[in-house]
């Protein structure tokens, strides 16, 4: 099926934003091997006679946009549950007691079918950092995060340590030069993909609103531990890649989704904190139903920020190899704060939230990162259910930002850096090694749920200065 234009799905009808959230969501999942003239007759149906599709249990809610009836209502109240579902913890002697605390209340949701928690995990907003929540047709964009999808990205190069030593300066000028860190602002040369045509942009109010803004943001990336970072990794015999065994050249970043995922987020929680009441306890764990019009508008803008955060990935190595002559082997990238649809062993279908954790299922590549000095692991899930087919998103924080910067300075940072034969530019103390948990003890607490196949060393580093 080819993208459906707001002007077509105008012409046949589809006049509101909800029924084309609707129709863009539910027909590029369900009906993408069909032909557009195929999709716009049975959107014609629908519109004609939406009592006949109203029971679809696929375009049911499309069908009842153009019906009287309410999709939800306004306001519901809920109790949390006395008896909480399956939850699974790895590492948990290493976890703080407040995060732990975080992942039994979201347990008692009544939506909640099954947990896990990894063993990265610190207390975060509403889910902790490092929890993974299964539920039942509903999203809770507080479990999803404020950066929607943010993400790793990992480009192995046919090259080795000589190249650093040789070309040490031209990295750290491509590095200044090709990456853009802050809250605001983007790179100086335009950029183009094909994300910043993407219909979802015309879904909704919100959306059309900050599509300028993410054009602005494209390939960039954010403050706090986002990174991008040239270095050595060492792949493993036999390796899902099918690349030989032996030190290669790789450029790794960490980032999300910008303002684009921000303002989603914030928007979005406002309403499900509006319409669904919960104890105060678990206020920030409220969910939308996902039959519900804002349900199907968050799913469709989630979904759009986590194509744009890799999109800003993909600018962000396109521009670097390009500027250093350069290209890719092989890539591996991997969301590690997002929402998915998935089908639990048993045959449930539930909604995966992943808040600071990567997914694992069998077989799956992903890049767990430690720090700015400690190595960073390309695994493969072993595809354990109890984990709800999860790992540790990096090594997760052992210090609150604040006290880092009280516990570090600036010159002992620079030595930590020089022994470990790191070059670092921007950064600060609140991000130094210190802050964060043993990578090493983190990915021993989770030997089960994947296998290595990679270590990555970090050698000059560009990140957000203070």
């Amino acid at each position: 099926m080819g993208q459906l234009k707001t002007k077509e799905l105008s012409k046949i009808g589809y006049t509101n934003d909800q029924a084309r959230s609707l129709v863009i969501n539910i027909f590029s999942k369900h009906f993408k091997h069909q032909s557009k003239d195929e999709v716009i007759h049975l959107l014609k149906q629908i519109k004609d006679d939406p009592h006949a599709f109203a029971a679809d249990p696929v375009v049911g809610a499309i069908a009842k946009t153009f019906l009287d009836e309410p999709l939800d209502c306004n306001f519901q109240s809920f109790s949390l549950l006395e008896t909480t579902g399956q939850l699974k913890i790895y590492g948990g002697k290493d976890i703080e007691h407040s995060a732990k605390v975080q992942m039994e209340t979201a347990m008692s949701l009544p939506v909640t079918v099954q947990g896990a928690l990894m063993p990265d995990a610190h207390t975060g907003y509403g889910l902790p950092i490092g929890g993974v929540l299964a539920t039942n047709n509903a999203v809770i964009p507080y479990a999803v995060g404020v950066d929607i999808g943010c993400r790793m990205a990992l480009s192995i190069i046919d090259e080795g340590e000589s190249f650093l030593k040789r070309f040490g300066y031209q990295v750290k000028v491509a590095l200044k030069d090709c990456t853009h860190f802050g809250m605001t602002g983007g790179l100086e040369i335009t950029q183009e993909h094909e994300v910043l045509d993407s219909a979802a942009f015309n879904a909704t109010p919100l959306l059309r609103q900050l599509q300028r803004k993410a054009a602005v943001q494209l390939g960039s990336s954010g403050t706090g531990n986002h990174f991008v970072e040239f270095g050595l990794i060492t792949l493993q015999e036999g390796n899902s890649l099918g690349i030989p065994a032996r030190q290669y050249l790789a450029l790794l970043s960490h980032s999300g989704s910008r303002g684009l995922g921000a303002a989603i987020a914030q928007h979005y929680t406002k309403i499900a904190m509006d319409t669904c009441k919960l104890p105060k306890s678990a206020q920030q764990l409220a969910w939308l139903d996902l039959n519900s019009e804002a349900g199907q508008e968050y799913w469709l803008s989630m979904n759009l920020a986590g194509d744009y955060a890799k999109a800003c990935h993909d600018r962000i190595h396109i521009n670097l190899l390009r500027a250093l002559g350069l290209r890719p082997l092989a890539k591996v990238e991997n969301h590690h704060n997002f929402a998915w649809d998935e089908q639990l062993p048993d045959g449930r279908q539930v909604i995966v939230h992943r808040k600071g954790a990567t997914p694992a299922h069998k077989g799956e590549l992903g890049i767990i990162p430690g720090s700015m000095t400690t190595p960073a692991y390309l695994v493969s899930g072993a595809g354990v259910a109890a984990s709800l087919f999860s790992a540790s998103h990096g090594a997760g924080r052992s210090m609150s930002r604040k006290k880092a910067k009280e516990n570090m300075t600036v010159s002992a940072l620079k030595k930590m850096l020089a022994d470990a034969g790191v070059t670092l530019i921007g950064g600060s103390v609140e991000e130094n090694p210190l802050a964060y948990k043993d990578i090493e003890t983190v990915i021993a607490a989770q030997q089960e749920l994947v296998n290595i196949e990679g270590r990555f060393l970090p050698k000059i580093v560009r990140m957000y200065k203070e």
